[in-house]
């Protein structure tokens, strides 16, 4: 494919993409060298059409190429983006007949992988204005003849299909009535093509972003919910970043990832484009100078692809992303970061299990809890992406509010299943075999939150594909995605509870129920000390220290409800207990919004995965640097919270094998570390159509784009991506 491209690219590098003509002498007329008509190969069918039924002579009759290019197969726009090539037009025209430019229509986003092209699919119609001398005698016919080049591609393959297309234009004196077959398409695309608006822009380079503000005319008053940018160079733009913007009252910023050719040479130059809106499409020249007034203030850009230049998302790819979500879901329940909640939905099943009524209400809350949550974390996380927040899933636990909490909650939950004290039943829960938890469905349904809030940030094979489409796609579509991936989760403990045979192959409530209450609480144990340690590489050590202190207040104060109750229980009054519970509970809290208030603003510098490979902090110019050096590179996209990240770099990315090949291949090692928010990570996760981590990429040396590895890693995987990218 890559051969096919590059040669692709070679033919059409000796044909300019602007109109040739030829002309013939002035009244010679030249022979239409075969019938009018469409023309047609294996991937697309062209013809020469016109707007109007005949041209008056010293008119401009419009004329188009048009294009119906077969399911799967596309052409290109003037920039055709990260690859491909634009359609080139070679005319043969009488003498004193001229063509003018091709008025190129607003072309879709066609993002394949980690590439981003701008092109057409489906009827497509290319109009070409046309001089016609004002000698040309009526009753007579202007033979128009052009050799067109499409670039035919699809996902696996592109072509170069040379055409021969020829019209006989009849001459008429009067305005000529439109084409009843193709007028009214031709003058849609005449009207609604990009052009200059009065709109007056400015550009300015920072950090490796070009911030293009655009102001005035046809921008005034409106209020667009999405704003893309198209560059007419390639090179100057990163065609595939997201492009994060605000709008205001008199028009709209982007925030547009500098491409190659601006990153080696700079901004030497205004920066000529097609600014798409959802009300509208103009030309724009910004020139390098300080950002407009009146682009900002106004709310941010949704960062959705598709509406604001007609590209939606197909529904092929929302029920592939839906189907994903769901197997990634189910996958999920195997993940390392679901361990401590698979206790709570086991003790749970096994306490209703031989009262199907009970198992059946249980199973039902435990979905709606899941799929609550799901929906309430995409709502948020899809909101503030919307508002221009580089953020993805898993974003709640980069906060180190939301992780102290957590880890006061697993330090609770596991108190209560060790009978420090009891929700709901009471002792006399406890005393009957069976769980305390919350009364009916209410501790099912919590089960269900906690679930969610804990194993969602990490991520199962065909997760990365759902989350990372889904997060592109309209917000109705994303929020369908996600409550697959919330059903896939729920589905194993909603069948077995629906089922009255598998619920019967589980033990009768009894004593042993107390045990096994005891046992599942050290899962939940692990999980605040896990917590915890990600809180003191979030925070700091003065922060942990008084967290640790938050933490032994609550399990006083739940030591003294547990006393409460007992004492109560008993008939006796239990004022002392209860006063004391409040204060060491109501202290716990305060000390919790103490120690999240010192968490230092950057996280710790030493927070890199800790083994034998020596890392340097990821960037692209990192990247850059050790590439241009002839060295490779494996970039690890991490993060604290991450339990698969780290089972992976404990095992597969920390032994003495991996090592050796490093050393072997002269590799670099970057680590890209999530814990806290990046939006620099955030972005290249983006790029690589993914939502959270784990993520991990091989560059060779010289290669443009890196080998993305699975998910989870074993040594041998690793080994050979670094071998195979060896120079």
């Amino acid at each position: 494919m890559r051969l096919l491209a590059l040669l692709a690219v070679l033919l059409f590098a000796a044909t300019p993409v602007a109109a040739q003509v030829t002309t013939s002498a002035p009244g010679v007329s030249l022979a239409p060298g075969g019938a009018a008509g469409p023309q047609r190969t294996e991937r697309i069918e062209a013809e020469l059409v016109s707007m109007s039924q005949w041209a008056a002579p010293g008119s401009t009759a419009i004329v188009a190429i048009r294009q119906q290019i077969e399911p799967g197969w596309h052409t290109y726009w003037r920039n055709p983006g990260d690859s491909g090539g634009a359609t080139t037009l070679d005319w043969t025209l009488p003498g004193g007949v001229t063509a003018g430019d091709i008025v190129w229509p607003l072309p879709e986003r066609q993002r394949l992988q980690a590439l981003m092209n701008y092109g057409y699919q489906g009827r497509v119609y290319l109009p070409v204005p046309m001089e016609i001398p004002a000698d040309a005698r009526p009753g007579t016919t202007i033979p128009l003849v052009v050799t067109a080049l499409f670039l035919v591609c699809s996902d696996e393959m592109c072509v170069p299909d040379e055409l021969t297309l020829r019209l006989n234009l009849p001459v008429r004196e009067g305005a000529a009535p439109m084409d009843p077959t193709h007028g009214a398409a031709i003058q849609s695309v005449v009207e609604t093509a990009p052009r200059p608006a009065g709109i007056e822009a400015r550009v300015t380079l920072e950090g490796g972003v070009l911030r293009l503000t655009a102001t005035g005319g046809s921008l005034v008053g409106l209020k667009p919910g999405r704003a893309w940018f198209f560059p007419f160079d390639s090179g100057t733009i990163a065609h595939a970043a997201p492009q994060p913007g605000e709008r205001g009252p008199q028009g709209v910023t982007l925030n547009l990832t500098q491409g190659g050719r601006v990153a080696t040479m700079g901004l030497n130059g205004p920066v000529a484009g097609v600014l798409a809106t959802d009300d509208g499409a103009w030309e724009i020249e910004a020139t390098p100078g300080p950002a407009l007034a009146g682009a900002s203030g106004g709310g941010a850009l949704d960062l959705s692809e598709g509406e604001a230049t007609g590209g939606g998302t197909s529904w092929v790819g929302f029920l592939q992303a839906a189907v994903f979500a769901l197997l990634g879901g189910l996958i999920l329940n195997l993940m390392p970061c679901v361990f401590p909640i698979l206790a709570m939905k086991a003790a749970s099943l096994a306490g209703s299990a031989h009262d199907r009524s009970e198992a059946r209400r249980d199973g039902l809350a435990f979905l709606a809890g899941v799929l609550v949550t799901f929906l309430v974390l995409a709502g948020v996380l899809l909101a503030l992406r919307a508002g221009g927040q580089a953020i993805g899933w898993g974003f709640q636990l980069q906060s180190p509010g939301v992780v102290a909490a957590l880890a006061l909650l697993m330090l609770a939950v596991g108190l209560n299943l060790s009978n420090v004290f009891n929700v709901g039943a009471g002792l006399q829960a406890a005393g009957s075999g069976r769980l305390s938890r919350l009364p009916g469905g209410a501790g099912a349904f919590f089960t269900g939150v906690l679930a969610v809030v804990v194993a969602a940030p990490c991520t199962a094979p065909f997760m990365a594909f759902a989350l990372g489409a889904a997060l592109v796609m309209p917000w109705p579509m994303a929020l369908v995605v996600f409550l697959m991936l919330g059903l896939g989760l729920a589905l194993p403990y909603v069948v077995v509870s629906l089922s009255p045979r598998l619920l019967g192959l589980l033990p009768r409530p009894g004593p042993w129920m107390d045990r096994l209450k005891g046992l599942l609480a050290f899962p939940m144990y692990g999980a605040a000390l896990w917590l915890i340690w990600v809180f003191a590489r979030q925070a700091g050590e003065d922060a942990l220290g008084v967290l640790f202190v938050a933490a032994l207040l609550l399990a006083l104060g739940l030591w003294l409800v547990g006393v409460n109750q007992s004492r109560r229980a008993e008939g006796g009054t239990a004022i002392v207990s209860a006063v004391g519970a409040a204060v060491a509970l109501v202290s716990a809290i305060g000390l919790t919004g103490a120690a999240v208030s010192l968490a230092r603003a950057e996280p710790d510098a030493t927070s890199a995965p800790v083994g034998v490979l020596a890392s340097q902090p990821w960037s692209e110019e990192a990247v850059r640097t050790a590439q241009g050096q002839g060295r490779p590179v494996l970039v690890n996209f991490t993060a604290d919270w991450c339990v698969t990240c780290k089972i992976n770099e404990r095992t597969s990315l920390s032994s003495a094998r991996v090592a050796e090949v490093m050393q072997a291949t002269n590799a670099v090692y970057l680590v890209g570390d999530w814990t806290r928010r990046d939006d620099a990570i955030t972005r290249e996760l983006e790029r690589r159509r993914r939502s959270g981590v784990p993520l991990y990429l091989v560059y060779a040396p010289g290669s443009a784009e890196p080998r993305i590895l699975p998910q989870l890693l074993t040594e041998g995987v690793v080994v050979d991506a670094l071998e195979a990218a060896r120079p």
